[in-house]
């Protein structure tokens, strides 16, 4: 299916796998992306607040800190392998997640699902890496990176739908099952790494060591401010929902089916475009969209009919943005695509932590408003850095 997407330049192997390997990452995304939008639901289920269930995101959110650990680790593994392991390794956290009665557990769970899913994005990403030039590598990692959208399209409305039927635990029980289904077809039908002196073999390694430049530091920057402000809308727009607007659960997943959509969209449209204007430029036009579409809904947060596109706006803003800069981060360090990711992921999930507690915390007491001002104000940051890594790139 997503082969159609790459012409006959690309390397056969890729065209062949990237629709197994996008799939893969659905499944492990839809078991990522299901807490959010479910926080209300899940907090009841544990018998805590969302005060309380927003500081367990925020935890799991910090241990995408030590995502470079896991670049160093994957860099060392054999792509394949990277990639298997981090399938298993979501299946294992979604299953302690369905089985977790306090809190604490919950946020274990969490963790477990964040950095073996970091284990399979990097061993994914290093895979496409070693095989397309960077030239063209957005069309293929943008293709790749429709599995975010299609993890909420699919996966969290799946999930969802099961929640609403049973309960949070029978999805996350279901998305354990999906996600170990995929690691037994990754593991059987990739094929290993090439040997050295192969055309697609793993470029060497640079020989003063990992050092990322003043450009990558840059991206790191952009990165932390982009993923913070969508974090804004992410934890507080089902509670929004819910409290305000009188959504259930199976409402709150039709939702999350058409974000989806907006999503996929908008992943189909960097992978078209990213190339063609740049993925600095392409990512910082994603950020300033985000702006104008979050401050809308800050101010008209009371209006369904106004507020919700405002809502599915800046979210598909968002995945534009982060879809065009992904390939910049498997750029950062020469001949180490997996840890330049790994620290571009770090400082996204670290982000994601800064922000996942002053939003609910803001959302508890004053409403959805100032999440989304937040929001607007982290975009126009991020666009704003990655202007410097633009510039500091051509120097």
């Amino acid at each position: 299916m997503l082969h159609r997407g790459l012409d006959a330049t690309y390397p056969e192997e890729v065209r062949r796998r990237i629709t197994l390997l996008t799939f893969a990452r659905t499944a492990a995304n839809g078991c990522f992306r299901f807490a959010p939008p479910f926080l209300a639901t899940i907090a009841s289920g544990l018998g805590v607040s969302l005060d309380t269930i927003g500081i367990a995101v925020a935890i799991s959110e910090l241990s995408g800190l030590v995502s470079p650990i896991t670049g160093h680790l994957a860099e060392r593994l054999h792509r394949r392998t990277a990639m298997a392991v981090g399938l298993a390794g979501v299946g294992a956290g979604a299953g302690l997640a369905a089985a977790s009665h306090h809190v604490v557990m919950f946020a274990a769970a969490l963790i477990v699902i964040a950095q073996s899913k970091v284990m399979f994005d990097l061993g994914l990403g290093a895979w496409i890496s070693d095989r397309v030039a960077y030239e063209r590598r957005g069309r293929a990692l943008g293709l790749t990176e429709t599995s975010w959208a299609m993890g909420l399209l699919l996966g969290v409305s799946a999930m969802g739908l099961v929640t609403a039927a049973s309960s949070w635990r029978a999805a996350y029980l279901a998305g354990a099952i999906a996600v170990l289904a995929m690691a037994a077809a990754v593991s059987r039908t990739v094929a290993g790494d090439p040997a050295e002196g192969h055309e697609h073999a793993r470029a060497p390694r640079p020989a003063g060591g990992l050092r990322v430049p003043t450009a990558g530091w840059m991206l790191v920057v952009a990165a932390l401010c982009l993923m913070s402000s969508s974090q804004m809308l992410f934890v507080t727009f089902g509670s929004w929902l819910k409290d305000h607007h009188g959504f259930h659960d199976a409402g709150v997943a039709a939702l999350a089916f058409g974000l989806g959509a907006g999503e996929l969209f908008a992943s189909l449209s960097a992978a078209r475009f990213s190339d063609r204007w740049g993925k600095e430029r392409a990512g910082a036009t994603g950020a300033l969209l985000m702006v104008p579409a979050a401050a809308l809904l800050a101010v008209t947060h009371a209006t369904l009919g106004l507020g919700l596109p405002a809502l599915v706006v800046a979210i598909a803003a968002f995945e534009f943005a982060i879809v065009s800069i992904i390939p910049l981060g498997t750029q950062m360090v020469t001949g180490a695509p997996a840890f330049g990711m790994s620290v571009m992921l770090a400082a996204g999930t670290l982000g994601r932590a800064l922000a996942s507690i002053p939003a609910t915390r803001l959302y508890t007491r004053e409403g959805m408003a100032w999440p989304a001002v937040l929001c607007a104000v982290l975009a126009a940051c991020c666009a704003l850095a990655l202007r410097g890594v633009a510039v500091l790139r051509r120097r």
